[in-house]
């Protein structure tokens, strides 16, 4: 099949070849005619399969007669990502190149001015965030009765970042006879109340089992140790090893992490970038266009990254966190084996995070193997991979005791730390002094005498 036969229109069709595409994938080939149809549509399909153009290509068809006036937008995306609605405003750009369509960007930490600008002038389609959304309508400098197409991008990260009160909100806002149009890589069970209430009569349209991960990338497990400096000593081995690594995102579940992680990896030698929530907006960007262009190979990111950045060239995703929600995995491996190239998954997992990795393998319904290379062939459960600290420290309150009040037996030595530039340990390392396990005698009190 090819796109001519779906319905588009020849200035998108014109668009699409002039990008460089011939056949759509099985997202596209299902969902744009019935878009077209101006029916609503649920979309499930897997990340990096071209969900993005699933509805900017026909909604480009669709807008083609009419005007926008000011402050009216005829079409609306939501995202919940300040990356996201960057991106989908990008695709736009490029497919709307024969049209004369304005694209509004709405997005925290860019100024309002010339946001407000762009809607005053009148903007066909605005593509935001539920929050900022929010902020022009409250002052005054959106109205949205002229909506016809609202899409609600990667629905379940909008649960999951708590977004769904504003979008119950703004959906009230919104002419019932609009056509929406929901899409995501995943469909939690509470995702059905929402489209029961949102669409009427969707055309349900699913290209993959919820939550399964592309059978184009290769999923290994590497055990290591709790401690974050062998995490980081495990990581840093596999990037020096992987002979076909071209670049990779390193996942943390904590935005403190990240800059940790990064870090390190700059002491040690590789060029690398951070990216995490806390950045401001500007340099944001910036990073992920020097990841995307190759000034940068290795990117230390947070979940900002996870869920539907175009990247399409990257060769490893690395998970130095297990992520605590198991749709998470789905979302980070799917950066890497995009538009049918192949990549390779990597997350490191310690004894801590056996019941998070049970409930991955659980979700995407597959057991993830273990790495066959002999320098990471042991499994966490094994005696080697368990933490030794705790042991040492009971070891050592049990010979302080046993030797109180007789010969002060020869303390063992001090964990030599294997990083010599890493952040000083916090507290006093891992033995505990003789002197804070000595029994505290307490003075006896006096008696009062009674008058």
């Amino acid at each position: 099949m090819s796109f001519s036969e779906l319905g588009l229109s020849p200035k998108v069709l014109s668009a699409v070849e002039a990008a460089g595409y011939s056949e759509p994938t099985p997202i596209q080939a299902q969902a744009i005619p019935h878009v077209l149809e101006r029916r609503d549509v649920i979309g499930i399909a897997q990340t990096g399969t071209g969900k993005t153009a699933s509805f900017t290509l026909p909604m480009l068809s669709i807008l083609e007669r009419g005007r926008a006036r000011a402050r009216m937008p005829r079409s609306l995306i939501l995202e919940p990502t300040r990356e996201l609605a960057a991106q989908v405003a990008d695709n736009l750009v490029k497919y709307g190149v024969n049209h004369k369509m304005t694209v509004a960007l709405l997005i925290g930490g860019v100024s309002f001015d010339e946001q407000d600008k762009k809607l005053d002038r009148g903007a066909d389609i605005v593509i935001a965030t539920p929050g900022r959304l929010l902020d022009h309508f409250e002052r005054g400098k959106l109205l949205l009765q002229g909506v016809e197409v609202l899409v609600i991008d990667e629905a379940d990260r909008m649960l999951d970042m708590g977004f769904i009160p504003d979008i119950e909100r703004i959906c009230s806002l919104i002419p019932f006879t609009r056509q929406t149009l929901f899409f995501s890589a995943t469909m939690a069970p509470e995702i059905q109340r929402l489209t029961d209430t949102f669409l009427q009569n969707p055309k349900q349209i699913e290209v993959a089992p919820p939550s399964s991960t592309v059978s184009t990338v290769s999923q290994v497990l590497i055990p290591s140790q709790n401690d974050d400096w062998k995490k980081r000593e495990v990581l840093r081995r596999h990037l020096k090893q992987a002979e076909d690594l071209q670049n990779a995102i390193i996942f943390c579940n904590r935005k403190r992490d990240v800059s940790v992680l990064f870090r390190s990896l700059e002491k040690h030698g590789f060029m690398a970038g951070a990216l995490h929530g806390d950045m401001d907006q500007r340099s944001r960007m910036m990073m992920l266009e020097n990841f995307r262009t190759g000034r940068i190979p290795i990117l230390v990111a947070s979940d900002v990254a996870a869920r539907g950045l175009d990247i399409p060239a990257v060769s490893h995703v690395y998970n130095y966190d297990v992520p605590h929600n198991a749709e998470d995995y789905v979302h980070r491996i799917g950066r890497t084996g995009r538009a049918g190239r192949t990549g390779t998954a990597i997350t490191i997992v310690t004894p801590k995070d056996r019941v998070s990795l049970d409930a991955i393998q659980t979700l995407i319904g597959k057991t993830i193997d273990w790495s066959d290379d002999p320098v990471f062939a042991t499994s966490p459960d094994d005696d080697e991979t368990k933490p030794r600290e705790r042991g040492r420290k009971s070891s050592s309150r049990s010979s302080a005791k046993s030797t109180a009040g007789g010969r002060k037996e020869k303390r063992a030595p001090r964990r030599e730390r294997e990083e010599e530039n890493e952040a000083p340990v916090v507290g006093m390392g891992d033995h505990v002094p003789d002197f804070l396990l000595r029994p505290v005698s307490l003075p006896k009190q006096k008696k009062s005498k009674v008058a």
